[in-house]
């Protein structure tokens, strides 16, 4: 049983002393005094970790959607927004992260579009001259000094109308012309008419509803990229859905297969000189019009590049979005 002693001065110089015992009711009320202090500073210290770790989550949670939002950014898509893809009702931190995200994505937006504008623009006056002299160079007296021009001035007019689909494609204005079409058949016929040794393969007869005169520019461009940078034989391949487009050159580029395709820059030095970007930029961009997938990689066995046009089950309407599928109600069977 525990024992107190207390002890103080007196004025004369004794010193008063008092020694006592607790009694069993005193020792009861120390014992669960201590048992609760315990109990509370338990509670206390796990409590404040469930709270940290609540909080962490959330804060977690906030600043992965932010990081999905901008990495989204970083792909293009400029119009998604990190404040509306966290959906915070009471402000933090972390709003002023998303609102400094969102004013770089602005700014972004609004220099892509300037610069669209610009090539745009630039292109549009350089259509009527280049026009005129393709049409005087026609009019030059036959010999080789004429083929040189005339061969210059259509390689510049392709590029001015190359440059005016890349604008029209980054405005995001193009819509699909839709009509349902036999894939394998119309590869065939159309890759034979721009390179009749290629050598198509149909694995798989299907039906699809896409844009055919996009569906070719996006065939013509993969083609007219293998016979300029690859070597043959050029193998196209149809599967379901799905159309390959092979050579036997040295592959892509490295940039390409990491960033994707970009316009005016051919990628590897074996690749200079020879093409400005545009083809595979003007593909990626039609077949995003189709809803269309289209990825590249090279082949590791035989070498050579690959790109893969992966069309979509349901293609996009005339306004952009796509058709949404009626599922049936629940307790019927198709």
């Amino acid at each position: 049983m525990p024992d107190v002693w207390a002890a103080a001065p007196l004025a004369n110089g004794d010193v008063l002393s008092l020694h006592t015992r607790f009694t069993d009711r005193s020792a009861t009320v120390m014992d669960d005094l201590d048992r609760a202090l315990v109990i509370g500073s338990v509670s206390v210290v796990f409590g404040g970790c469930a709270l940290g770790v609540l909080i962490g989550g959330q804060l977690s949670r906030r600043l992965r959607k932010a990081a999905t939002a901008a990495g989204k950014v970083a792909q293009g898509n400029t119009e998604v927004r990190v404040r509306d893809a966290m959906r915070r009702v009471v402000p933090d931190a972390t709003d002023e992260l998303a609102r400094a995200v969102d004013a770089m994505t602005d700014a972004l937006q609004e220099r892509l579009e300037a610069e669209r504008r610009v090539t745009a623009d630039i292109a549009h006056e350089l259509r009527t001259p280049v026009t005129g002299l393709l049409t005087a160079a026609e009019l030059l007296p036959p010999g080789r000094p004429t083929e040189l021009v005339r061969d210059r001035a259509q390689a510049m007019r392709t590029l001015v109308e190359d440059v005016l689909e890349v604008a029209r494609l980054d405005s995001a204005a193009e819509r699909a012309e839709l009509q349902e079409i036999a894939l394998g058949e119309f590869v065939g016929r159309r890759v034979a008419l721009f390179d009749p040794d290629a050598v198509v393969r149909v694995v798989h007869e299907s039906w699809v509803n896409t844009d055919p005169r996009r569906l070719e520019r996006i065939l013509v461009n993969l083609l007219g990229n293998a016979a300029k940078h690859g070597r043959a034989p050029f193998e196209v391949t149809v599967e379901g859905r799905v159309v390959r487009v092979r050579d036997h050159g040295p592959g892509f580029p490295e940039a390409l297969l990491k960033e994707g395709p970009s316009r005016f820059r051919t990628g590897s030095s074996d690749r200079a000189g020879r093409g400005h970007g545009l083809g595979l930029t003007i593909a990626a961009g039609q077949a995003r019009v189709l809803g269309a997938r289209l990825t590249f990689r090279n082949a590791h066995r035989d070498g050579g590049a690959i790109a893969v046009l992966w069309l979509p089950e349901h293609a996009p309407t005339t306004t952009g979005s796509f058709p949404v599928v009626r599922l049936p109600d629940a307790g019927t069977h198709p």
